[in-house]
């Protein structure tokens, strides 16, 4: 009775060339750790959040924001979601797969800060408001 081994030598390690096995290449990946944190950042300022908000609304840490935001500290894919949904950014934005949207930011925080208190006002404060505004961004030749 002929009986077979039942480990017999892959193909592949029988096809080695000069005695040694091909090496394996290296894997590269389309974007690294430090420019996603690069990304993270600029969503973050743009959105008006220092670190420490940005870290109590994911219930994080302020010093894991920062190793993110440094590329030192690797995230996983559902952190990398609710970085998204907490910066009312989108996955791809932050992975750089697509081009960031910039429709309506405002970047100054003080601004950013006002403006849900300014929401709140009675309909005649608004517009009250609403139009002061309008009279101080008019041009010095236009207020004439």
């Amino acid at each position: 009775m002929n009986v077979k081994p039942f480990l017999t030598p892959l193909p592949i390690l029988a096809a080695k060339v000069g005695g040694r096995l091909p090496r394996r290449r290296p894997h590269v990946t389309p974007v690294d750790e430090k420019t996603i944190g690069k990304r993270l950042r600029e969503r973050r300022l743009l959105r008006g959040l220092t670190q420490v908000e940005l870290a109590e609304r994911l219930g994080l840490d302020q010093t894991l924001i920062s190793g993110y935001e440094r590329g030192t500290v690797r995230m996983h894919g559902a952190l990398i979601a609710a970085f998204a949904k907490a910066l009312r950014s989108s996955a791809d934005e932050i992975l750089g797969l697509q081009k960031p949207k910039h429709n309506g930011v405002v970047h100054h925080r003080g601004l950013l800060r006002r403006l849900p208190k300014m929401d709140q006002l009675p309909p005649r404060e608004m517009d009250t408001l609403l139009r002061t505004i309008d009279q101080f961004l008019k041009t010095p030749n236009d207020r004439a």
